[in-house]
């Protein structure tokens, strides 16, 4: 089956469907047009940066300068899971680099390993690819599970404080907020879980499709991708939130004001 390549020509005519949504910010004053075109337009740059050093890596396919690539992307989706909640990077951003590097590569490498089966674990077909659907869910459960965690206990604190004047120990006090923030993170996964096949046929399962494969084969890699992304999402988020202890609460179980400073 011959995959058709989308020309030049085609691209700008998909960039012309922009006009319904332009036209519509105009006409209802949504204040839209100018966010939208800057959303665009950095979206492309960004692609064809990125998909022109990706053609250069999976070409040298080097083992090593792949997990290079695919540290810089765990680098970036840790900062940007603190950004995004308002939190001070300094104090979260160890913990929460190691959380997410270690649930990502954990996962990834066994996926790679007694999933697909390569020989070679790090192939940058495979493993760049994968590691970014990871990241990317793993990304938005880590910005919800965390800005739950924090700002929950920050708004029931009175409740967290007197949970410790009890006796409650650190841990036990936190344990609510910990299975409320948990579930909020995966529950966007789960719902996914639930539709995919019947609602929507995902990116990935598209993809494949589009590329020639087999409607059989895009479902047992969906099915396997979509499993594999829900254990990192779940495991990163899980282990960011413990792992943020150290530098969030003090001695004494309460959280350090500092942690809610947003300067770098």
């Amino acid at each position: 089956m011959p995959i058709y390549d989308i020309s030049y020509t085609s691209l700008i005519f998909c960039f012309f469907l922009l006009a319904i949504p332009l036209f519509i910010s105009w006409k209802i004053r949504l204040e839209l047009e100018k966010s939208t075109l800057e959303a665009v337009f950095r979206m492309s740059i960004q692609l064809f940066l990125a998909g022109i050093f990706l053609n250069f890596i999976f070409n040298l396919n080097n083992g090593l300068l792949n997990l290079a690539w695919v540290g810089i992307m765990i680098f970036f989706a840790s900062y940007t899971a603190i950004k995004s909640v308002d939190l001070n990077v300094k104090k979260l951003f160890a913990p929460i680099i190691l959380a997410i590097a270690f649930s990502s590569l954990a996962v990834l490498l066994y996926f790679n390993k007694f999933v697909i089966n390569l020989e070679n674990l790090l192939d940058a077909r495979y493993l760049i690819p994968i590691a970014g659907m990871f990241l990317g869910n793993s990304l938005r459960g880590n910005v919800v599970g965390i800005g739950d965690f924090y700002s929950d206990i920050k708004r029931n604190e009175n409740r967290y404080l007197y949970s410790l004047s009890l006796g409650a120990g650190m841990y036990e006090a936190v344990l609510p907020y910990l299975r409320k923030s948990l579930r909020a993170a995966v529950k966007p996964t789960l719902a996914n879980i639930a539709s995919v096949g019947i609602v929507t046929l995902p990116g990935m399962m598209t993809g494949q499709i589009l590329g020639g494969a087999s409607p059989l084969v895009a479902i047992k890699y969906q099915i396997t991708i979509m499993i594999a992304q829900y254990v990192s999402t779940l495991l990163g988020t899980t282990l960011s939130i413990l792992t943020s202890f150290r530098t969030a609460f003090d001695e004494y179980g309460l959280v350090d004001t500092k942690l809610y400073e947003t300067n770098f």
